[in-house]
């Protein structure tokens, strides 16, 4: 999206000139105005996609133009030019509502910077980086080449019956792009059910998939419908399917083949019309080679794969994303749309994010709730600096091994230690132990520890 119409408010001859000589070198269409006065009655006459406003002028200064346009057009975006000694009047303006404001003197390259971070805004306001699909949005931020081609395919993907097998880190977005491939299919109108299989006690997972009858076992005292029912004619997403027990994974085979199941204790074949997508953010290959999951499966699950690639081999999209979130939380908190400096924007570029995109929204929700400054700096982000480990440092690496404590004490110690180390995120913990969230979870239970964290 581009900012071609634009409208210049200055009441300095020089300055103007100096502004729309620069916008029009950029192809732009420039309307140039010496008052607030005549900025209103332009603005009242006609659409612009972009006002550049003195804040101080003698007829309606730029306070007054800013609350005028924003009254006119919502969507329309303003850059402030302000003086040194106006800089908290040009604070109190992005408060308002201005996006950014620049310092004069500006050199031309400033201002061409201000102008393309306005149409990248813009791009998000107006263009829409969002699907929307029968009045729905699915959030979809691409900037980057890797998650470009997999909005390209989207689409085509959504349209098949095909099961579809989304890879990638924790925290990368593979349920937004699940919710978006059922948003986008021919079954939109039909439930769209999420398994968290990681969540699911191992005792009850088959009854949570294939429901059971009254009497079944102890506690059964209704017949309860599966989820593979519920999702009948709509789409079910097995989210971490990888921790589905083994035991189970060969039923869950035949009834992804056959469409067809029997509820926990019943006898009664079922046949659902069900379309599958699967996730997963282990490695798939050592997965089947250790035996946690069956090969026969993943191929059954695996028709269409997509892998989402972490969010630091992606820097495109970092600050799109940024500014989405900026503009939700903002929004939800009843707080003005807050800017970033370039400094702000540097710090997020240079950071890890080993929690992908959800690190990034906690991050900016995080800043939009405790800083009341419209302009983000590099200090008001509240970064996860946690440094990488030394190997001496990390939890069982290096040091000598305690003597005179058994197996299972070294255990419940090593396991404990990681839990802090990773700030008792579970994902991260098992990741490290190299075991799945479930095994953990069963060793936590064995060894009394608290499920906190995630």
């Amino acid at each position: 999206m581009t900012l071609d119409k634009i409208l210049v408010v200055d009441d300095e001859r020089l300055m103007r000139s100096f502004v729309v000589e620069t916008l029009r070198r950029q192809g732009k269409e420039v309307v140039s105005v010496e008052n607030g006065h005549e900025a209103i009655l332009r603005l009242e006459q006609e659409a612009f996609d972009l006002v550049i406003s003195d804040v101080k002028m003698p007829i309606k200064d730029g306070i007054e133009v800013l609350k005028r346009a924003k009254a006119l057009h919502p969507t329309i975006i303003v850059i402030l030019a302000t003086a040194f000694g106006s800089i908290d009047s040009a604070v109190e303006a992005m408060r308002l509502g201005a996006f950014h404001y620049l310092i004069k003197p500006f050199s031309p390259e400033a201002l061409e910077a201000a102008l393309e971070k306005a149409e990248e805004h813009a791009r998000l306001l107006k263009e829409n980086l969002f699907y929307k699909t029968q009045g729905k949005r699915a959030p979809f931020i691409a900037e980057s080449s890797a998650m470009k081609k997999i909005l390209v395919d989207l689409e085509k993907i959504a349209k098949s019956q095909a099961s579809v097998f989304i890879t990638g880190e924790s925290g990368t977005g593979k349920e937004v792009i699940a919710g978006a491939i059922h948003e986008l299919s021919l079954r939109a109108s039909h439930p769209f059910i999420k398994v968290n299989c990681a969540a699911i006690p191992e005792t009850l997972i088959e009854s949570e998939f294939f429901g059971h009858e009254r009497g079944a076992f102890t506690g059964a005292h209704i017949r309860k419908t599966g989820r593979f029912e519920l999702a009948d004619k709509g789409t079910l997403l097995l989210d971490e399917v990888t921790e589905i027990p083994l035991s189970l994974q060969p039923k869950l085979l035949r009834a992804i083949q056959e469409h067809e199941f029997e509820r926990v204790g019943g006898t009664k074949p079922l046949r659902v019309n069900v379309r599958f997508i699967a996730t997963s953010n282990r490695n798939m290959q050592e997965a089947i080679e250790t035996k946690v999951f069956r090969e026969d499966l993943f191929y059954r699950l695996n028709v269409v794969p997509i892998h989402i690639p972490p969010l630091r081999q992606r820097t495109e999209d970092i600050l799109p994303l940024t500014h989405y979130f900026l503009e939700k939380f903002c929004a939800e908190n009843h707080k003005p749309v807050k800017v970033l400096s370039s400094a702000a924007e540097e710090k997020l570029l240079r950071y890890l994010w080993h929690g992908n995109v959800r690190e990034l929204a906690n991050i900016i929700e995080r800043t939009v709730v405790l800083d009341f400054d419209p302009l983000i700096d590099s200090d008001h982000l509240y970064l996860n600096n946690m440094p990488s480990p030394s190997p001496a440092a990390a939890p069982g690496k290096g040091g000598a091994l305690p003597v005179g404590i058994s197996l299972h004490e070294l255990e419940k110690r090593l396991i404990l230690e990681t839990l802090e180390f990773h700030h008792r995120n579970r994902t991260k913990t098992a990741a490290t132990l190299g075991i799945s969230v479930r095994t953990l979870r069963n060793k936590m239970h064995e060894y009394g520890v608290q499920e906190e964290g995630v």
